[in-house]
């Protein structure tokens, strides 16, 4: 088990209550894989550049403990998964 971090910036396009569906379905998705440390809202934040036409976000911080594979599966669904505009892994 390693420890990391995973910072994601979800889309407002279809409102706040959508992103917060999507946060739970991540930790959900985290704690089925690993143990789950805390998870940080950072809320609505501006970007730095537009993405997508979007100039707001909605930014989360992870941090958990989990297997080294998981990452890599972790990283694939969010790839997937629609409203998701950038992410970030990083092992501590």
């Amino acid at each position: 088990m390693s420890k990391y971090e995973t910072v994601a910036v979800f889309s407002l396009k279809n409102g706040e209550e959508k992103a917060k569906e999507l946060v739970e379905k991540f930790k959900a998705l985290i704690e089925a894989n690993g143990t789950m440390e805390a998870v940080d809202e950072w809320g609505i934040r501006k970007l730095a550049y537009p993405i997508n036409y979007e100039t707001d976000g909605y930014y989360v911080l992870y941090t958990y403990e989990a297997d080294v594979a998981f990452p890599a599966e972790l990283d694939r669904v969010f790839n997937i998964t629609d409203g998701v505009l950038r992410t970030l892994i990083v092992a501590r």
